[in-house]
């Protein structure tokens, strides 16, 4: 998978608290986190004096050149847990999504282009640690050339969305920042090292219920019950929909046997899932990985219904019809699939229905999902 914000950490279970070697961690300064090492300015003009034409398109793709280009450029490459300042992205030549886009703001700024980062909520990106559920959002670069609009995403064809790019300042860019580095934090066992940046990201971008949602998990493993559930219920204030929240309170509620609390937020909970394609899709993958294709089917299904132009979900489909030995469904589905995908996916769309119709052909996906 490519690039994402870490948006939400769900605390599956109870863990031990860990000694925190970093009490006192220093955080970078907002001014810290977008500026450009000398040696990274030479560097970036020196390739754009190559090309004479002012702010355009032409000029905006010599930039992305430079990023990737192992030939005088950067040669960026993508590492999930890359949540750097410009500067350590230059020296470590990794990135992520919001790394990426700190780069592509400051480079795109630097040349006299107008740069800002947009953010897209309702997407599908997650990852499992241990136990440690991440539900994520996503965030590229935006550029404006007179009339022209442009987006700079190192994840495009990678991520799942129901929605179009927004718009959004500096200062909630940098608490994303902020909010990254805690999650990596509370990973690593420091969690009073991961409020110190939550704090920074919440005094930026107080509205968020993200940001209060992971101080939930930073109090709980710390072991402050009162704080997490303060942090929790503010997270459901800002959105009383947001199902990471409601997922972890309900969870802090059972195991304080406050079950009666539990059971009201649960039902929420349930009608948000119901109507949320990426949870659906997120529960057939688990019916899938634990042998249940008949639930698979259903659940991939269900998120068809809400949400069917996503190819992935009738790929997972046709995955499930195949353990189920309804071949012909299983090619039903992929065919929408490839209908609905282009480029390189389309051709491997292709391929898997080309094998799917020789007789006697073992398994055309590979693994199970994990």
């Amino acid at each position: 998978m490519a690039t994402w914000l870490l948006a939400a950490a769900l605390a599956l279970s109870p863990q031990p608290s860990l000694p925190d070697a970093f009490a006192s961690p220093d955080i970078p300064t907002t001014q810290e986190i977008l500026a450009i090492p000398p040696e990274l300015d030479q560097q970036f003009r020196q390739w754009m004096a190559q090309s004479d034409a002012g702010p355009s398109p032409v000029r905006l793709e010599r930039l992305v050149n430079f990023l990737f280009s192992k030939d005088g450029g950067l040669g960026l490459e993508y590492r999930a847990d890359a949540n750097y300042t410009v500067d350590q992205t230059y020296r470590m030549r990794h990135a992520n999504c919001l790394s990426f886009t700190l780069m592509v703001i400051a480079l795109a700024r630097a040349d006299g282009l107008q740069a800002y980062a947009q953010e897209i909520e309702d997407v599908l990106t997650w990852y499992q640690e241990g136990n440690t559920v991440y539900r994520n959002n996503h965030v590229n670069a935006g550029i404006r050339i007179g009339r022209q609009r442009f987006s700079i995403d190192v994840a495009w064809d990678q991520v799942i969305a129901r929605q179009q790019p927004e718009a959004i300042p500096d200062a909630h860019l940098f608490a994303m920042f902020y909010n990254n580095r805690a999650v990596d934090l509370l990973g690593d066992g420091h969690a009073a090292s991961a409020q110190a940046y939550l704090a920074r990201a919440r005094a930026l971008s107080p509205e968020y219920p993200a940001f209060w949602n992971n101080t939930g998990v930073a109090a709980l493993r710390q072991g402050d019950a009162p704080a997490a559930e303060r942090a929790y219920l503010r997270a459901l204030a800002l959105n009383e929909n947001y199902s990471s929240a409601l997922f972890n309170l309900v969870t802090f509620y059972n195991r304080n046997g406050r079950s009666s609390e539990a059971r009201s937020l649960q039902r929420r909970l349930e009608q948000v899932r119901a109507h949320d394609p990426f949870d659906q899709f997120l529960l057939a993958l688990e019916h899938e990985r634990s042998g249940d294709y008949e639930a698979a089917v259903n659940y991939y299904q269900r998120a068809i219904r809400l949400f069917g132009s996503e190819h992935r979900f009738y790929l997972g489909l046709a995955r499930a019809y195949l353990h189920l030995g309804k071949a012909r469904r299983a090619g039903r589905a992929l065919a929408r699939a490839e209908e609905l995908s282009e480029g390189a996916t389309r051709a491997q769309y292709q391929a898997k229905l080309e094998r799917l119709r020789r007789p006697r052909e073992p398994s055309i996906f590979g693994p199970q999902p994990r």
